[in-house]
């Protein structure tokens, strides 16, 4: 079975990411508005009927700006844990509780064919997770919105041939910028979201043949440019005498322009 990603909106704007088979698909969080997420499908040539799914991170807007519409109008069930439920359970919810199926921390399940599991990952929610999704020997791991990769993301991370991973910010830029002191602690904590020279050192550690796209997400719209984040990670691939092979690619994703169709092939 083959396995399609692509990513709809990528950053603090709103995150939204497509994966399917060329049958079915599913969501992962729908930090944009359900209108744009259908049309985006559309233009892609997926219909909103074939989406089995949204499959949430956690409760922050940009994670869940669209959720309650796009559920609700289309009948999509949501797939989170409990504690992430209970945060989006809100009494202003416009969302039936029966939508929201609970799932457990590495213990897989199964939607639309695939075989997928929810890993805890450190951020300032009441929970935040990542999902690997596995279909035949393909897998997809996605992991953003983390502080620091604990022991128990790490080998998701390192087992996917598609990686989706944040590399939020800029270290000199966010500390040479506007941002207040307290929030500039609260981006570089471990329980904030990850820099360049981070995710460009856990990458060079742990980079194999069996990677072959490796896709930057998340990025700051205020401390970081795609450019930076994709010289900081070939300069430090370089300082450690790493070579990609020829069918290993990296991309950035952009923040409100979906990306190309990347496809696994079985």
């Amino acid at each position: 079975m083959n396995l399609e990603f692509c990513s709809l909106s990528s950053g603090s704007s709103g995150n939204c990411y497509y994966v399917g088979n060329g049958f079915h698909g599913i969501l992962i969080d729908a930090g944009i508005s359900g209108t744009a997420i259908r049309k985006m499908l559309h233009k892609m040539g997926i219909s909103i009927q074939s989406i089995m799914g949204v499959l949430v991170t956690h409760n922050h807007t940009d994670h869940v700006r669209g959720l309650y519409q796009l559920a609700m109008k289309n009948n999509l069930p949501v797939f989170t844990t409990p504690k992430i439920r209970k945060s989006l359970l809100t009494p202003d919810a416009k969302i039936s509780s029966s939508s929201i199926h609970e799932i457990g921390l590495q213990q897989k399940f199964h939607i639309a064919g695939f075989d997928i599991e929810a890993f805890p990952v450190f951020h300032d929610a009441p929970e935040t997770i990542g999902f690997h999704i596995c279909a035949g020997d393909k897998k997809i791991t996605i992991a953003t919105d983390l502080g620091h990769i604990c022991e128990t993301a790490a080998p998701y991370i390192k087992a996917a041939n598609l990686l989706v991973l944040e590399s939020n910010y800029d270290e000199q830029m966010l500390v040479n910028g506007n941002y207040p002191p307290y929030l500039i602690a609260r981006i570089q904590s471990d329980r904030g979201h990850l820099g360049n020279h981070q995710t460009a050192a856990f990458l060079a550690d742990h980079i194999t043949d069996s990677i072959s796209h490796i896709c930057l997400a998340h990025l700051s719209k205020n401390n970081n440019t795609p450019e930076r984040a994709l010289e900081t990670l070939q300069q430090t691939f370089l300082d450690r005498g790493i070579s990609l092979n020829r069918h290993q690619q990296i991309s950035i994703l952009n923040r409100n322009i979906p990306s190309d169709v990347i496809r696994l092939i079985g």
